[in-house]
């Protein structure tokens, strides 16, 4: 699920000024969890055309903070870089059963005020929700804490199945990988797709899962003659976003029947032949805003959308900008 780019990040990247990350560290994280947001936004990636982020690590406590893979780590900062970040990222809370202290919570509460994005990792959620910042608001969470999450926090629309959630100037992201998923979509909004899919690579990640995509998925590699050719078809679709695609098409080509090729498809990408096909041409969309000058026209056929009006309703929806606005902020990047 998406919304609109928040204020502060966008607002720094188009005055050429760096954007300013903090991420919360505390005693008892989860290595992997602190070191997500620290590889996507903290490593200097000019090179591959990414602008450089200031990202500061900053801690409730002073000293030595022990995390949950047996060894310490001390942060530079204190709660006090949250005045200035635009972007305010908690990780995976340490327990769930544990109250987030009460300066860290009007910490964020006055950061959200001044129109920071404040972004929960997987247990995060539970930290943004005691904020009062999910109020009303859709979220997510690590599927296995779900129900407890939603007992604890009711006034949440809280979607349990999905890898990220895109409220603007929340986000909150599913476990583990899901965290890595949801820093990625938002350095895709401050940097573009290019920048993002370079920054994916580099990683050695799949450089785009849709927020919308079950946490779960029951087959994720292909292991019979059916799931090659599912495989198959999805490449050449992929190849021929320009051509009209039905479910009933898809399915004639992969050599199943519609119900089969539907429910292979749910098994091996976790979403549905619709939702991934408009992602797809979405995203084909978005390299070709930030590549080149081609008329909206051009870019509408050749993503498949069929018309500009088409391609401008699906942009805006998912993105919360136009075809045009987004070339202009990111076609110089690129």
């Amino acid at each position: 699920m998406t919304k609109s780019l928040g204020k502060t990040g966008a607002t720094a990247l188009r005055s050429g000024s760096s954007t300013t990350v903090a991420v919360l560290a505390f005693d008892g994280i989860s290595p992997f969890h602190l070191s997500v947001p620290c590889l996507v936004f903290g490593e200097d990636r000019s090179e591959l055309g990414v602008p450089k982020f200031t990202l500061q690590v900053c801690a409730m406590q002073d000293g030595p903070l022990r995390t949950s893979g047996g060894f310490d780590i001390a942060a530079r900062h204190g709660l006090e870089v949250l005045r200035q970040a635009h972007i305010v990222i908690i990780p995976s809370w340490r327990d769930i059963d544990e109250a987030a202290p009460d300066e860290l919570l009007t910490a964020l509460r006055r950061a959200h005020e001044r129109g920071a994005r404040i972004v929960g990792l997987c247990l995060g959620a539970f930290v943004l929700a005691q904020a009062g910042l999910l109020d009303g608001r859709s979220a997510t969470t690590h599927w296995h804490w779900a129900r407890a999450f939603a007992e604890r926090h009711p006034s949440v629309r809280l979607d349990p199945d999905v890898l990220y959630v895109d409220e603007g100037d929340v986000l909150t992201s599913a476990g583990t990988a899901a965290a890595l998923d949801c820093c990625l979509h938002l350095l895709r909004q401050l940097c573009g797709a290019q920048a993002a899919n370079r920054v994916a690579r580099r990683l050695v990640v799949a450089p785009h899962r849709q927020g919308g995509q079950a946490q779960f998925i029951e087959q994720p590699l292909a292991v019979s003659g059916q799931d090659d050719r599912l495989a198959q078809t999805m490449n050449w679709a992929m190849a021929h976003l320009h051509d009209a695609h039905s479910v009933d098409s898809l399915a004639q080509r992969a050599l199943m029947s519609r119900r089969t090729f539907t429910r292979r498809f749910r098994q091996a990408t976790g979403t549905t032949v619709v939702q991934w096909l408009l992602s797809q041409r979405l995203a084909h969309a978005q390299r070709m805003l930030e590549a080149g000058s081609q008329s909206i026209e051009i870019v509408a056929a050749q993503a498949g959308f069929g018309s500009s009006v088409s391609l401008r309703k699906h942009f805006g929806s998912a993105f919360g900008t136009s075809p045009s606005m987004y070339r202009k902020q990111f076609c110089r990047t690129a």
